[in-house]
């Protein structure tokens, strides 16, 4: 069987900044003796990231001497900056751009926030390298415990992990043995306080409770609704199917028990 995590073309390593596609990156630097000329590895930041994950980016750079290419959105020619860790936004900056150059929220169903401020955000970047960039280049750090997103991807060769029949366990046992980790909960494999802070991804119950957990987290959230920018109510908050920021901020304030605990979150390209 070939390996997996050798890299024989160009390839871009999506590092979303979770535990998930950092082992992703090092299994390929010990496949390949360090990053091969043929791959460069990308970190688009939101703004929104708990600042564990800008310290645990930066962390994998050093540990493990590879060049990570840190990217935010912006609505200007070109339409992205190359940050680092000391310059990267914290407070939303380029997502708050990307709102009110829409002039209204994404949602569950147009998530075109993970499309401008990752995806697209990588692919101009790369552009601008001069190189020849597809879909088809991109890796993804998907394990094979993540069956239901996995199948969407048809070339299966861009989620090794998956060929490699890595699970959240493999992963978790892995940094166990590190001797720097992402300073963020491992809740049974799970993150929930990797990517953004308080994605309208995330389930219900999971957000209320890191409202609970730190009330300022939502303040953002809720600031971001607060312009009701869409002429559509709907449009003029992230899920119309709960409760705004604003009220969550409040639910969390009196302990209410609002949601259904066994509530999944939805998959997103973002990623652990």
């Amino acid at each position: 069987m070939l390996d997996p995590f050798k890299i024989i073309e160009p390839t871009v390593i999506s590092f979303s900044g979770g535990r998930t596609s950092a082992y992703m990156l090092w299994r390929v630097l010990q496949s390949n003796g360090g990053l091969p000329a043929e791959a460069i590895v990308c970190f688009a930041n939101t703004g929104k990231e708990d600042e564990a994950t800008l310290r645990f980016v930066q962390a994998c750079s050093d540990n493990w001497n590879v060049e990570i290419h840190w990217l935010e959105f912006r609505d200007a020619n070109p339409a992205f900056e190359r940050v680092t860790f000391k310059t990267a936004s914290r407070n939303g900056e380029p997502f708050e751009t990307l709102i009110k150059k829409r002039n209204y929220l994404p949602n569950p169903v147009t998530r075109f926030c993970t499309a401008e401020l990752k995806i697209r955000t990588i692919h101009k970047y790369l552009k601008s390298l001069g190189w020849h960039h597809n879909e088809e280049m991109d890796w993804i750090g998907m394990r094979a415990d993540e069956q239901r997103r996995a199948a969407k991807i048809k070339d299966k060769s861009r989620i090794p992990l998956v060929t490699a029949g890595v699970t959240k366990k493999t992963v978790g046992e892995f940094w166990k043995q590190q001797p720097f980790d992402l300073e963020l909960p491992n809740m049974n494999g799970i993150t929930m306080h990797g990517n953004c802070d308080l994605c309208f991804l995330k389930g219900k119950n999971q957000v209320l409770s890191l409202i609970a957990e730190k009330p300022e987290r939502a303040i953002w959230w809720a600031k971001m609704e607060a312009l009701a920018l869409a002429s559509k109510p709907s449009g003029a908050v992230f899920r119309s199917d709960r409760p705004s920021y604003a009220q969550m901020i409040k639910f969390a304030a009196n302990q209410t028990d609002m949601f259904d605990l066994n509530e999944e979150s939805i998959a997103c390209f973002c990623g652990d």
